[in-house]
């Protein structure tokens, strides 16, 4: 990760740590450098880069402060307005665009907010385009083998133009509901917009495939998005499955990249439900490449234990669905995902997508004329309990002997009836293990002695 970038984009509370300015910033070297790669490749055709945003109420400003630097360079810019991240890198991937821009803070509260880059391949935008945009953002320019002076300002017919491209987003509308291969007729379905990127496209998708849609989290007003609503407050959604008496129910984030579910007695499906029975539909159907689902470390112990009775292998990433998708690419997977709801489907996406999961979802259930609950059976969720340790130095402490000689009693004791996790925080001085089990005392009795034995050796803080 970068100094400003982490896994998931620029992000801050707005004109805090992420400033109007930031985003100018942003713009002016994003289209001075797309501008530059068309005139080297002999084309004097300006840069077209294409910008999508969430319902927070900094959306707006940071979209201008981005478009002004764009147009400022030279770039034209292409606006899809309040939408998703998937819907970015969709336009970006079949509309021939240079990148894509989403502004979004994901599930963070509306003071938050963030810049997502993605390539013209519909992908997270690549870690040396990224480490230019950071030595930009830090005042130095430099790009294409040189050092330069000035990042020079676009003049006369070179200044670039905006371009209202709320077409974009109607077409991806229209590719989701071309995935439904099975008509919704009948079905009960909630859905949870978490008042944010998905307010205004999921329900039109649903009803277009004929399901009786029962809609939550529909009302943005700038302030309200993932408050008390969507897939990080997913209560909400099973009270309303249950006193609506719906047969499913779906849960987005404020972007609208992961997806979370509730089944029609108002239980919880994680990620890792979903990984589970559509790895399951998928391998039925000869849809499985490699007979691999890719997960990450965090996924649960239940999880592998369940693709261990199906025959189904599995790979494990680092967490995070960037690392999920790289690791699909090059080994060509069909179906990756996190527990949190981040599912990539990398036949039809090139990033997680809440409604296109809720789409599979559908799919798996009407295939095989099962509920939900259903689907789940044959998959035991195993209780997980993590706690964090502030540390001086996390490197040392993970790597302290006696640490180490209480992870492996640890690992020894659970045999294959668990397992324990330590890991380093990506972005605090902070050790967090986990430790998976089948109950909750087995795990806080093992998580408690490795923690015990960090404080003991003097690195807690």
């Amino acid at each position: 990760m970068g100094k400003y970038f982490g896994t998931d984009g620029f992000r801050g509370e707005a004109n805090c740590n992420l400033t109007a300015d930031h985003a100018y910033q942003v713009g002016r070297f994003l289209g001075w450098y797309y501008c530059q790669l068309k005139r080297r490749s002999g084309s004097d055709d300006p840069a077209r880069i294409v910008i999508g945003k969430d319902t927070r109420r900094s959306s707006y400003m940071f979209e201008y402060s981005l478009v002004g630097g764009l147009v400022a360079s030279g770039a034209d810019a292409y606006l899809l307005h309040v939408t998703t991240t998937p819907s970015v890198a969709y336009v970006a991937r079949t509309d021939g665009f240079d990148c894509g821009i989403m502004i979004s803070a994901s599930h963070n509260p509306y003071y938050d907010n963030g810049i997502k880059l993605i390539n013209g391949s519909g992908e997270k935008m690549d870690e040396s385009v990224i480490s230019l945009v950071e030595a930009y953002l830090d005042g130095e320019l430099v790009a294409f083998d040189r050092k330069w002076d000035t990042l020079p300002l676009a003049k006369r017919d070179q200044i670039g133009r905006t371009v209202d491209y709320v077409s974009g987003r109607n077409r991806y509308i229209g590719y989701l509901i071309s995935l439904g291969i099975y008509s919704f007729k009948g079905i009960k379905v909630g859905l949870d917009c978490a008042n944010g990127s998905s307010w205004n496209i999921a329900k039109s998708v649903f009803d277009a495939l004929g399901a009786k849609t029962y809609v939550m989290g529909a009302e943005p007003d700038g302030f309200n998005i993932n408050n008390d609503v969507g897939s990080t407050h997913i209560e909400a959604l099973q009270r309303f499955v249950l006193e609506k008496g719906l047969d499913v129910g779906f849960a987005y984030d404020g972007d609208a990249d992961r997806c979370l579910c509730v089944d029609e007695k108002g239980s919880i499906v994680t990620g890792d439900h979903i990984l589970y029975f559509c790895g399951k539909y998928m391998k039925e159907k000869g849809l499985l490449p490699g007979n691999t689902v890719v997960t990450t470390v965090m996924s649960n112990f239940g999880l592998y234990k369940a693709f261990d009775e199906l025959g189904i292998d599995y790979a494990k990433t680092a967490v995070g669905d960037k690392y999920v998708y790289e690791y699909m690419m090059m080994n060509s997977c069909r179906l990756g995902g996190e527990q949190s709801g981040h599912i990539i489907f990398s036949k039809h996406a090139s990033t997680g997508d809440g409604i296109l999961t809720s789409l599979k979802v559908m799919e798996a259930m009407l295939a095989g004329k099962k509920t939900l609950s259903q689907l789940c059976e044959g998959f035991t969720f195993y209780p997980q309990v993590l706690k964090n340790v502030r540390v001086a130095d996390k490197k040392t402490a993970r790597e302290d002997p006696d640490v180490q000689a209480a992870v492996a009693e640890v690992t020894q004791q659970l045999g294959d009836t668990g397992r324990i996790l330590v890991r380093e925080s990506g972005t605090e001085p902070v050790i967090r293990v986990m430790v998976e089990a089948e109950s909750k005392e087995i795990c806080e009795k093992y998580v408690d002695q490795v923690v015990d034995t960090i404080k003991r050796k003097g690195h807690a803080v």
